[in-house]
């Protein structure tokens, strides 16, 4: 770090055109944390899928329901600790613009089965015993003010009352998210109130979700579950949970590679901009390390130089850029509430890290190379 000095004056050499070399890679930096941030939302929870678990659908499509008289025979296969099941309710709050979502749940085991929903144990048991009760996220409770003892009224879009009215709740309890990246933007209740309340689709389920004994017996379990319900008017499909949620998220689109393909395009462009900047500033001072290597510096030494300026603008910009989408993040859904998770990954912020300094090495190295190799005489000769 001797000669830090000499690599801090040759940033300063052309300010201005530093200056917005930096911006430059400041924003690009800044929108690949925004964009991290976004692919963890819309990955809807891929990465925190459970690996004991397991989703039954109906083979033919996910709308199709499931009887659920298939839940203890489910429960008696081999390799199966547990299981719970879920149904897609889809009613309104207030106006259609207000859209979350909500699911039909069995209170007990489905809070076994998902620990990540953190929920103190008065509103657990409060719950259990309300048939028309419900818990809602902490995201979604804050997006509409709610509070424990509210009343909610949803109107049914797909499951109905009898006299077409709006179905009614308690909010019971609010949830916190027991690991970072859990939707809290959920609504459940209980399917024991849709059962009986609505006017067709009795004793049906949207699907299943099975906790496996072994995670590394997952796929034979699965195997085995179809199998026990081949050639039924109800054929399955079972598949880890984290197959199922990306299923789930790309009917939307890929969105993750639509993400990574803007990104890369930006770097990209970054990296010539950068490179370019290097270029010019070597050009520039051919003069200077023609004398420098008159007064005794090596082409390594020189090499290292123009990287380590090549580097430093690049840890400057990036970094700064980083450490704002970082603190953006922090800040949690900039929706108020309508993604399911918006934070930086840690192993996204170190590959952050890691793509500042590859494009510092990268934008200068042809710079470096051509200042190390260039010849005392030559280069007096150019500037002269």
């Amino acid at each position: 770090m001797k000669f830090f000095h000499l690599v801090w004056r040759g940033l300063l050499r052309r300010k201005l055109r530093t200056l917005f070399t930096a911006l430059s890679i400041f924003i690009a930096f800044l929108l690949f944390g925004a964009l991290m941030a976004l692919r963890v939302a819309f990955g809807m929870g891929v990465d925190l899928a459970g690996q004991d678990r397991l989703v039954m659908i109906q083979k033919v499509s996910f709308i199709q329901p499931l009887p659920l008289g298939y839940l203890n025979r489910i429960a008696a296969t081999d390799g199966v600790s547990a299981v719970t099941h879920s149904s897609w309710f889809g009613g309104v709050y207030q106006d259609p613009k207000n859209f979350f979502a909500q699911f039909a749940v069995d209170p007990e085991s489905w809070l076994a089965m998902y620990p990540e929903y953190v929920l103190p144990d008065a509103q657990k048991q409060a719950w259990f015993g309300n048939r028309t009760g419900a818990v809602v996220g902490r995201a979604l409770a804050d997006r509409f003010g709610w509070k424990v003892g509210d009343r909610v009224p949803l109107k049914g879009t797909i499951w109905r009352t009898a006299d077409d009215a709006p179905w009614t709740f308690t909010i019971d309890g609010i949830y916190e998210a027991g690991t970072k990246g859990t939707d809290t933007t959920q609504f459940f209740f209980h399917y024991a109130y849709l059962n009986e309340t609505r006017t067709f689709g009795k004793d049906l389920t949207g699907w299943y979700v099975v906790r496996v004994a072994d995670p590394a017996q997952s796929e034979d379990v699965a195997a085995r579950l179809d199998a026990l319900f081949a050639n039924s008017s109800s054929e399955t499909k079972t598949s880890t949970e984290k197959a199922f949620v990306q299923a789930f998220a790309k009917q939307i689109g890929d969105i993750g590679s639509i993400l990574m393909a803007i990104l890369g395009a930006v770097l990209f462009t970054i990296l010539l901009v950068a490179a370019n900047t290097m270029a010019q500033a070597v050009r520039e001072r051919t003069n200077e390390l023609a004398i420098m290597k008159t007064l005794g510096f090596g082409d390594g030494q020189l090499l290292g130089l123009v990287l380590m300026e090549s580097v430093l603008l690049a840890v400057l910009g990036g970094g700064a850029g980083l450490l704002m989408a970082w603190l953006i993040t922090q800040r949690g859904d900039p929706t108020g509430g309508l993604l399911p998770a918006f934070f930086l990954p840690t192993r996204d912020l170190v590959l952050g890290i890691v793509l500042i300094l590859a494009l510092g090495i990268a934008a200068g190295l042809l710079p470096a190379w051509q200042a190390g190799r260039l010849r005392i005489v030559d280069a007096l000769r150019r500037q002269g």
